[in-house]
């Protein structure tokens, strides 16, 4: 097969103790999953689950032991970070059953989505898609993958996040409004599920701004931490 000019490279993540690369299908996130950071959103209750995608171009894996970087974005002065547990699909589907959607993960990664508040908040205001605010180029940094198997209790695993050293972020996986299970089969009954899909499942409380300079570090208990730092705008 030909093109008119050469396709980009696919996007991938590496995988906790084998050479072979994850390659990434589509980002999918969760919103509003935790319920303090529902409140601090100025929502509460358990709302209906609902999501965003994110291009291929959002992620950026990171090594273990290494720290990557993202350029702050364009058009925003109010760049948040919001820490997150991702589960990499392996096996797809149609309308899976929660009970069943654990063995349809292949692994587990920590993950940031960086949000662009400010205009996201602008487009609450005019009733329309978040987009601009979320669906970035370098917005989704992902650490190695963690095979299923080896990532231990992930559904009760503590999430953190620091920020030049002092906590920002820190909560339980088992706080998540939606639980993995849940998650899956309300995103499977809406889109096929097919491997090297991830699913960010959704921040806790303490989402805040971060600028040029600072270095991110997050964590979820189990998987290989992250490490970023932003750089300036391009």
């Amino acid at each position: 097969m030909s093109y008119v000019f050469p396709p980009a490279p696919a996007a991938s993540v590496p995988v906790v103790g084998r050479s072979e690369r994850f390659p990434v299908r589509r980002v999918i996130c969760v919103g509003r999953n935790y319920v303090e950071h529902a409140k601090e959103m100025g929502f509460t209750g358990r709302e209906p689950p609902f999501f965003f995608f994110k291009p291929a171009d959002a992620v950026v894996p990171v090594n273990a032991g290494e720290t990557g970087t993202i350029a702050y974005p364009s058009l925003t002065k109010d760049l948040h970070h919001e820490i997150e547990l991702v589960a990499c699909i392996g096996t797809g589907g149609r309308n899976i059953k929660a009970a069943d959607a654990m063995k349809h993960i292949w692994g587990y990664a920590v993950g940031l989505d960086m949000t662009r508040r400010d205009l996201q908040g602008e487009m609450k205001k005019q009733g329309r898609p978040w987009e601009i605010g979320k669906s970035f180029e370098q917005s989704a940094p992902i650490g190695p993958i963690t095979p299923a198997a080896q990532a231990g209790d992930i559904a009760n695993a503590e999430i953190y996040l620091k920020v030049n050293g002092q906590d920002r972020q820190r909560s339980s996986v088992s706080k998540l409004i939606w639980n993995l299970g849940e998650i899956i089969e309300h995103l499977s009954a809406a889109w096929e599920l097919a491997p090297g899909d991830l699913i960010f499942t959704g921040t806790p409380e303490g989402v805040a701004a971060v600028v040029a300079g600072d270095k991110l570090e997050g964590g979820v208990a189990g998987l290989t931490p992250l490490s970023v730092t932003i750089a300036a705008a391009r």
